[in-house]
């Protein structure tokens, strides 16, 4: 079953859930919308998405779990960004909520970005507070009630749900990362918020599957997982959330923003991966069900 609104996300849920799991992919978004008004050069701006990493997840509701993916820009609005988190030196007016800058909205990046990285103008001018909140109400309220629901429904079908929060992430470090720039990532890197935001066993299923297929892991470094993991978390009342960042050189041309020949071999491995998250969600219900 698919629940969609036009130019803000795609939700597939299957009519029979076979496990507690839901995938979400906020930042693959390709649809522009009309009053973006940016002043960012295209090729920069296509930089932002996470190209493909749908593409990489879609069998999740063959497999019995849940898929959300947005379908607008990262660039525009990031649901993967607190709502206080929000730079005052782009709001043109006062801004009626609570501003809590963080280190990301500091360089240009929290929840609308000032400056496309590494530091290119998003706009010849500032935003005004109307613009700001129709964003919110029109994108970032409506993947966050998609992605709630979702969970709720797990949770409430089989008493604990398994949220993955899927991301893709340059081959190098850039030059605003703490290690500098031009080091080689690992090939997958999984954020639980240094344990809080999922059971280890969770992480470590995970991070299992993929090195016995051959990849290199890290964990909690350089990505910990931010807004879509920390606010949908709660392992003590059976929410567990896990982020995922796949180095794109596994799969994709970064210049000519297309898929690589790696590609076919990666998403079979995905594929896998989803199997293997189902069946571990699927296992934890039984202990569940007998209470």
């Amino acid at each position: 079953m698919k629940q969609s609104i036009p130019g803000v996300f795609d939700l597939w849920l299957p009519e029979q859930a076979a496990a507690p799991v839901v995938f979400d992919s906020p930042h693959s978004g390709t649809v522009y919308p009309a009053d973006f008004d940016t002043i960012a050069p295209e090729s920069r701006l296509r930089r932002a998405e996470d190209m493909f990493v749908e593409n990489l997840f879609d069998s999740a509701p063959t497999a019995g779990a849940a898929l959300l993916a947005a379908l607008f820009p990262r660039s525009y609005i990031d649901p993967n960004r607190a709502l206080h988190d929000l730079d005052r030196r782009l709001i043109d007016g006062v801004w009626p909520g609570d501003l809590r800058m963080s280190d990301k909205s500091r360089l240009g990046h929290g929840l609308i970005w000032r400056l496309c990285p590494p530091d290119i103008p998003m706009y010849g001018r500032k935003l005004t507070v109307a613009e700001v909140q129709g964003r919110i109400q029109g994108y970032y309220r409506p993947y966050h009630r998609a992605l709630r629901y979702a969970m709720e429904r797990m949770l409430d079908r089989f008493g604990c749900v398994y949220h993955i929060n899927c991301h893709s992430m340059p081959a190098v470090s850039s030059p605003m990362t703490a290690v500098g720039s031009s080091r080689r990532r690992a090939d997958f890197v999984l954020g639980d918020r240094d344990g809080a935001s999922c059971d280890a066993a969770f992480t470590g299923l995970v991070r299992e599957t993929l090195e016995g297929m051959g990849y290199a892991v890290a964990v909690n470094d350089p990505y910990k997982g931010v807004e879509l993991v920390r606010a949908y978390s709660e392992p003590m009342a059976g929410r567990h959330s896990l982020q995922i960042e796949i180095n794109r050189a596994l799969y994709m041309d970064e210049d000519a923003f297309r898929p690589s020949p790696n590609f076919a071999r990666l998403k079979t491995d995905i594929d896998a991966l989803v199997t293997a998250v189902c069946g571990y969600g699927a296992a934890q219900v039984l202990p569940r069900a007998a209470e």
